[in-house]
């Protein structure tokens, strides 16, 4: 009692915390992470219009149990299957029930195999009114169902991890295709659906404890049906978390690559150099309280005015007949006048002269 409390409480303070589109989607929560996904073939499919549902490991009073994988009819025209998932928060695991809808939510980026590789859905598509299946990833009997086509998928995530987030979980975030499909209007998991997860729940053998993450009763080609030739059992268990954990240290770089855009801010911190920058000009005016070298390094430039000579260059006549004589006597007098130009210097020699 004491343990349900708890968990109970946990799961109130993490349904107040999450967003409300997944918040809508949770169960159980538990702080056992579940197995890893066993490996098993698909049943054939047996008949038109079914889609599959992979098995996921479901929580119940004696722990996890598998609830295997099977084929069910769709709820209605156009809608596809988002598999629930476990997920990390608020210090416990969570599952978040999958629903019926136009478009694939997210699911945690977790492997499910037979076209769900942990985005999207590549197993079919409904083509007026029906569902073709894409043979390349679905067991379908060519005889029976005829929408059927062949398109190569490539699945780059090879991890049999079932749950989302914390140690040792797939580190997948939902794209915006994800996040518009979960506005979508979507159906619950049927009653067909649930009732088959009801009797997985009162297989002994189904137990994560017992199978010990192999089960007997891993697929079946029609919902609650636990015998017979259509059941298939799990030809191994998955491989071992840290090994699969491998894989999923590549998204998290992805999800790091966004906080150099951060460090993109330190370029900020180089605009602080420009405050050096302004103080360099400030003795650039300090310079100019030096006006009187200043002044005389405009004489400098004044001679730059002689390019106006070039203005005179057309009438050279005039000029040249002066400018002998103006650089053989203004030549000496434009020295006394430029000294005579500052009379500060002037002066002196004029009271040096009285004395005599």
């Amino acid at each position: 009692m004491r343990t349900t409390f708890l968990v109970s409480l946990l799961l109130a303070i993490v349904v107040l915390s999450m967003p409300s589109a997944t918040a809508a989607q949770i169960g159980v929560s538990i702080t056992i992470a579940p197995p890893v996904l066993p490996v098993y073939e698909q049943p054939i499919c047996p008949a038109p219009n079914n889609i599959w549902t992979p098995g996921y490991w479901a929580y119940g009073p004696e722990g996890y149990f598998w609830v295997p994988g099977t084929w069910i009819e769709a709820p209605q025209v156009g809608f596809l299957w988002t598999p629930g998932y476990w997920g990390w928060g608020g210090g416990v695991y969570l599952w978040h029930g999958g629903y019926w809808g136009p478009h694939i939510g997210f699911y945690g980026g977790v492997n499910y195999g037979f076209g769900y590789g942990g985005v999207g859905y590549a197993g079919g598509e409904w083509r007026n009114g029906g569902f073709f299946y894409n043979r390349s990833v679905n067991n379908v009997n060519v005889t029976v169902i005829h929408n059927v086509y062949n398109k190569t998928v490539v699945v780059n995530n090879s991890s049999h991890v079932s749950f989302n987030g914390g140690t040792g979980g797939i580190q997948a975030r939902p794209n915006a295709a994800e996040e518009a499909a979960a506005r979508d209007h979507h159906i619950e998991a049927t009653a067909v659906q649930t009732q088959h997860e009801h009797m997985a729940s009162t297989n002994h053998e189904l137990l994560a404890s017992v199978n010990h993450g192999k089960p007997a009763i891993a697929a079946t080609a029609k919902p609650g049906e636990f015998s017979g030739k259509g059941v298939v059992a799990a030809r191994a268990a998955g491989p071992a978390p840290h090994a699969a954990a491998t894989t999923r240290t590549d998204r998290p770089p992805a999800a790091s690559t966004t906080h150099p855009a951060t460090t993109e801010h330190p370029a900020a911190t180089t605009h602080t150099d420009r405050p050096p920058a302004a103080s360099t000009t400030h003795p650039a005016a300090t310079t100019h309280t030096d006006r009187p070298p200043a002044a005389s390094a405009s004489h400098p430039a004044a001679t730059e005015h002689p390019a106006t000579k070039t203005h005179n260059a057309p009438a050279p006549k005039t000029q040249t007949e002066h400018a002998p004589a103006a650089h053989t006597q203004s030549a000496p007098k434009s020295q006394p006048q430029h000294q005579s130009a500052p009379k500060a210097e002037s002066k002196p020699p004029a009271h040096e002269e009285k004395p005599h």
